[in-house]
């Protein structure tokens, strides 16, 4: 069995560490911030203060893709989160009736539409302690990985034999793991080390989010208003986006979206700007009344990280073998579209399969785990680029801003995908196309994929093709409040 050192002990880490301690693998994680206070699971995530991963505050989504991979790999990881407070939601329940009558028939592939409601600290806490319970598994807390043990592996490249931490310690093993998140330490280790690194891929989002977490007053009544979005409520809307989490234990969340370098819309750092928008932002209002919910915190706000392929994931050359990437640390994608949780324990749950297929963690490694990332993450991070630049500029357009640069890399739809508009307005009549729409928010399977189903695609061009109802026979819907409206009702709170 091979033994791996691990650097970060967020999803991607953790949830690696789980899969190969499980069978038999020596794993050690080190990883930057404290450990976990003892005690109840809640109290303790609650508790737990994680400088080093400021998103962890901030509301996270566990798709449809990510409870599937934890019922196939992790399954009494789910079970103790559901032990926890954490809810599986039945996404199939908001699907259109269609022509089988008003209910929406289920088929085979729908067991899979569901999501996980639960605050990341929650999940975090439970990974944790299953890998800490495997015998092969050891996390040290408070340890950095600053540099790479290397030895020659042949005339052209180098292999990966241990780490250094900031601690002066030698850690060898067989294969590292970078699962640092976001700032994908390794490129620094490589740098460091002499070796060339390969360019990174990137696709930037340019938005600001502030989001805030309440807890229901009520929970044994019914919740102040529908889930419209079926996991969700609110929207994204025609120039900000105002989305509702549930979580666990009667928690949910909120999370503003904006674009940066207004003024106006930065003071949504302060409650009463927060509440003002949450006000006029459709299905959002009955939730933030004081008789509904309590604020748990603060609001806080985040800049949303730009859509990120590295380089060093999805070289396949393996200059320096025995080096891998996980999750964050291998991709990046738009938090606004909510995968990153789930790709990244995919990612970590086919690497654990890698490793078990190369335990020599050769060059066939490398190669196998460059492809990999190709298959899984690059199909998610090429959509996020497209997606976040199509959204930006159509924000902009709304809020009168000129146009922004185009992506450096242009992104071309899926052939014979539409415009999400397009789609939306399908999906919410048409139970195959909301079924093919739902499995790609959702991420268990690729735009590429769903497009190529001949059923939906036929179904979907009929209706894009179909003359729209008129206004009269229509029902009113609630309606976002423009820019100038939005703006109005938030800087009126700034002098309160």
């Amino acid at each position: 069995m091979t033994t791996t050192v691990i650097a970060g002990g967020g999803i991607a880490g953790l949830a690696l560490a789980l899969a190969l301690g499980g069978r038999g693998h020596r794993v050690r994680v080190l990883e930057r911030s404290g450990p976990p206070p003892d005690g109840p699971v809640v109290k303790s995530a609650e508790l737990w203060r994680r400088p080093t991963v400021p998103q962890a505050v901030h509301d996270h989504i566990l798709n449809a893709l990510g409870v599937r991979m934890l019922r196939r790999h992790a399954p009494a990881v789910l079970a103790a989160a559901l032990a926890e407070g954490a809810r599986l939601l039945d996404l199939t329940t908001v699907a259109p009736g269609g022509p089988g009558g008003p209910g929406p028939a289920r088929e085979p592939g729908d067991e899979d539409l569901v999501t996980l409601l639960v605050r990341r600290p929650v999940l975090d806490l439970v990974l944790h302690r299953a890998a800490l319970a495997l015998p092969g598994v050891t996390v040290s807390h408070r340890t950095t990985v600053t540099g790479l043990l290397l030895a020659p592996s042949g005339p052209t490249g180098q292999r990966v034999r241990g780490v250094v931490t900031d601690g002066g310690e030698r850690v060898t093993a067989d294969v590292v793991v970078d699962a640092s998140g976001r700032r994908s330490a390794s490129r620094s280790w490589l740098a460091a080390a002499g070796v060339p690194v390969p360019d990174d891929l990137t696709g930037p989002s340019r938005l600001h989010a502030f989001g805030r977490f309440y807890r229901l007053r009520h929970p044994d009544g019914p919740p102040p208003g529908p889930l419209n979005r079926g996991n969700a409520a609110g929207g994204i809307w025609g120039h900000y986006s105002a989305v509702l989490h549930p979580a666990d234990n009667d928690v949910f969340a909120i999370t503003l979206g904006a674009l940066p370098g207004d003024r106006t819309m930065t003071a949504l750092r302060t409650p009463g700007a927060f509440t003002a928008a949450c006000r006029l932002s459709p299905y959002l209002a009955a939730w933030v009344e004081q008789d509904a919910a309590q604020p748990l915190g603060p609001v806080r706000g985040i800049g949303m990280p730009p859509n990120i392929l590295r380089g060093t994931a999805s070289d396949r050359r393996g200059t320096v073998t025995g080096l891998l990437q996980a999750g964050d640390a291998a991709c990046v994608t738009d938090p606004m579209f909510g995968r990153g949780m789930s790709l990244a324990l995919a990612h970590a749950f086919l690497l654990a399969d890698l490793l078990e297929e190369h335990p020599a963690a050769d060059h066939r490694l490398s190669r196998a785990a460059a492809e990999l990332v190709e298959r899984v993450l690059r199909p998610w991070f090429d959509q996020g680029v497209h997606d976040s630049w199509s959204r930006v500029e159509r924000w902009r357009a709304e809020t009168g801003a000129p146009p922004g640069p185009a992506p450096g890399r242009p992104v071309p739809l899926v052939p014979g995908q539409v415009p999400a508009a397009t789609a939306a307005a399908a999906a919410a009549t048409d139970r195959t196309v909301w079924r093919g729409i739902t499995r790609i928010q959702t991420s268990l399977n690729t735009p590429a994929e769903v497009f190529a189903d001949g059923d939906f695609l036929a179904r979907l061009r009929a209706l894009a093709g179909a003359p729209r109802p008129s206004a009269s026979s229509v029902p009113p819907g609630p309606r976002p409040p423009t820019p100038a409206e939005l703006r109005h009702a938030i800087a009126a709170q700034e002098g309160e």
